[in-house]
């Protein structure tokens, strides 16, 4: 039988990763049960190393980094690459392991796919100022000009690429795993763990506490809506200080504790402005719960009025005001059509059998589909 090889490579993945190793590791996991087609994953680790074809090149440990690594070598990753022998790569960040896959590509002659997974100049200019976007926005379009097809998880971030120049640049959207993100998660004993009473209408954000996430508003919000209403923030790096009305869950949790914490709730909140895409978004509707977000990012992409409201960004009155008429609309309704439009739209078989028409674009090559489940 004739096998397609495809290889991701990528040093977005560690214990506590986020919207990334979600999606490989849903793709791997299809991509490997199907015949036809061998998936290999290449990540960062601290010896070379395999197991179930994913391989750990050595690259040291950031500090602080939270289980990221950051790879200085480029041989390594492009010998991997070279001894593998893909039929086609697929890069998922835009540092030196990008230039390892197109190092790789002139050895071994074959198509490079550029997954645009975070918006680079946006995160430089958040820490760093202004001062060096221009130079960080040549980079980008010098890159991502290189690859034979570039992918981008939503609309907004497409037409960035095409702003600096990038063609060839298509959106694929991620997708979400509809059995651990479920409605038949819901814990009714949820509220009295949380020492808040039957009735009282509860939020939840999910995430990493970073500064893009404005936290701050979601706080705010709360204290403009009050006792009756309680919010549960939880992920790392959150915020220690906040009000009576907030309870904190200060660690990364995995999926199903997540996924149980989101079906228990009523509604979740999203104040980030900045999100390329908005994976918890999906996992929040796949909950059967719907979203109050900010327009902005995104979240104008992926939250339809039957599935939440949107509010003006930076603005935490204008939140309490969208978060009350949500309730007051019925949030349970929401939460179901939520349910459906992401089970239509999101499914993880969908989004790889999406991808493998990418590949076969690019290669010219028929690529078996997965029968949607």
């Amino acid at each position: 039988m004739f096998i397609v090889h495809i290889a991701d490579i990528t040093m977005f993945y560690a214990p506590a990763s986020g919207g990334v190793r979600t999606y490989l590791d849903a793709k791997h996991r299809r991509l490997s049960d199907r015949p036809g087609i061998r998936h290999s994953l290449l990540i960062p680790g601290a010896h070379l190393s395999e197991h179930d074809g994913i391989y750990k090149v050595p690259a040291p440990a950031l500090p602080f980094g939270k289980g990221y690594r950051f790879p200085l070598r480029l041989a390594p990753w492009r010998n991997v690459l070279r001894d593998l022998q893909p039929d086609l790569i697929e890069v998922g960040d835009p540092y030196l392991t990008a230039w390892a896959a197109l190092d790789a590509r002139r050895q071994l002659d074959v198509p490079v796919i550029g997954f645009y997974h975070s918006d680079l100049p946006l995160l430089v200019s958040n820490r760093m100022g202004n001062w060096f976007t221009p130079n960080i926005e040549a980079y980008v379009s010098k890159l991502y000009g290189n690859f034979d097809r570039v992918l981008a998880p939503s609309q907004v971030m497409a037409d960035k690429l095409i702003g600096l120049g990038v063609k060839n640049v298509y959106v694929q959207p991620l997708g979400v795993d509809l059995q651990t993100f479920n409605p038949a998660a819901r814990d009714p004993e949820l509220r009295a763990e949380l020492g808040i009473a039957e009735d009282t209408r509860l939020l939840i954000f999910a995430g990493r506490g970073s500064r893009e996430k404005n936290l701050p508003v979601l706080l705010k919000c709360m204290k403009r809506l009050g006792e009756r209403y309680h919010l549960l923030l939880v992920g790392s790096s959150m915020p220690a200080v906040v009000p009576d009305n907030v309870t904190v869950v200060d660690e990364f949790c995995p999926a199903p504790q997540v996924a149980r914490l989101m079906a228990s709730a009523d509604a979740l909140v999203h104040a980030g402005d900045q999100e390329t895409f908005g994976l918890v978004i999906l996992e929040a509707m796949a909950s059967g719960i719907p979203v109050v977000a900010v327009a902005a990012g995104a979240f104008t992409e992926i939250v339809h009025e039957d599935c939440g409201l949107l509010c003006t960004p930076d603005n935490p009155q204008a939140m309490a005001n969208a978060v009350r008429q949500l309730f007051a609309e019925g949030c349970q309704r929401r939460g179901v059509l939520a349910r459906q439009h992401v089970e239509r739209h999101y499914a993880w078989d969908s989004v790889v059998n999406s991808l493998l028409g990418h590949y076969h674009s690019v290669l010219g090559e028929q690529l078996p589909l997965l029968a949607n489940g």
